[in-house]
């Protein structure tokens, strides 16, 4: 059985390994397919904007799922400070990243970025007092080597804007460390309602510096973008309710799985064999520490 924790209002934490890494990786499932349409508009428009809208539709539909579930008392915030934290820390690590793809190759931007769970590894037991062995170090570790293998960042030195997406990762680290340390006492949907709504509108006071009226077509497809945001945060929000974040952590990998997998389907991107094997390592990462939960968990049960 799973151990439950119960806090203020209901809310709790399912004591779930396998869950919370399901959830990691629907979560980076969904939240690839948004970054797959967003990448496919934002030709045209700039980031303020595009975050704006997608973040509009994601607080809308987020509003209606409450009204029509009666569940609007989940505006009610336990931890006040922390879900504006929280909100801030998101908000930064988008804009960062953001501006680390316009003065960086993409390869090298999301491989810096992908120090994430390094972050949150070593951050965990600062934070949350998580206990991290040597071996979950060594998963977390392989699982980055599989990303360098897969990217392979370039030689020749890393440029000033290597602390953009740097920066980018540390603030998504603290902000899961934040998620898994509220996850007790706040519901997954305050959670995502006001980080959501926070992304929306830092994108809004952007978005009139050079706004271009987007054609139907486009508002569709940001409208999806929003509708499968909102999903994977929320996703990703309960992942930290299920599983400690560093058990989680190297999970994150897999959206680079998912990135082959719909590269190859839509624009006919074959994987080459660097790019295989790191996938290899990724995986292995992931199933070793599955492996190790799920022996701790036989151990502990009564």
């Amino acid at each position: 059985m799973s151990k439950v924790t119960l806090g203020p209002g209901g809310a709790g934490r399912v004591e779930a390994p396998g869950r919370g890494m399901a959830c990691m990786m629907g979560g980076g499932l969904l939240l690839t397919m948004n970054d797959g349409l967003v990448k496919w508009v934002s030709g045209d428009f700039q980031v303020g904007q595009i975050l704006a809208i997608r973040g509009g539709v994601a607080v809308m539909l987020i509003l209606a799922v409450l009204w029509a579930r009666d569940e609007l008392h989940i505006f009610r915030v336990t931890y006040p400070k922390a879900q504006l934290i929280r909100a801030v820390l998101m908000i930064a690590s988008t804009f960062l990243f953001v501006n680390g793809l316009r003065l960086m190759p993409l390869a090298e931007n999301v491989a810096i970025a992908f120090v994430g769970p390094i972050f949150v590894t070593a951050l965990a037991p600062v934070l949350l007092s998580e206990r991290v062995g040597w071996r979950r170090w060594s998963a977390v570790l392989v699982g980055f080597l599989g990303v360098l293998v897969i990217l392979r960042p370039g030689a020749g030195g890393l440029h000033w804007a290597a602390l953009l997406p740097a920066g980018a990762a540390l603030c998504g680290a603290c902000r899961d460390l934040l998620t898994r340390g509220i996850s007790q006492g706040e519901a997954s949907g305050t959670t995502l309602f006001y980080s959501t709504l926070g992304v929306a509108l830092a994108g809004a006071v952007m978005a009139p510096f050079g706004w271009q009226t987007p054609a139907l077509g486009d508002l569709g497809l940001l409208a999806v973008a929003g509708l499968l945001l909102s999903a994977a945060h929320f996703l990703h929000i309960e992942t930290f309710r299920f599983a400690e974040a560093a058990v989680v952590a190297p999970f994150k990998y897999s959206s680079l799985l998912w990135a082959m997998a719909i590269g190859y389907l839509i624009w006919g991107d074959i994987p080459d064999n660097r790019t295989l094997l790191g996938a290899a390592l990724l995986i292995g990462s992931g199933l070793y520490i599955y492996h190790r939960e799920g022996r701790q968990s036989v151990r502990l049960r009564p």
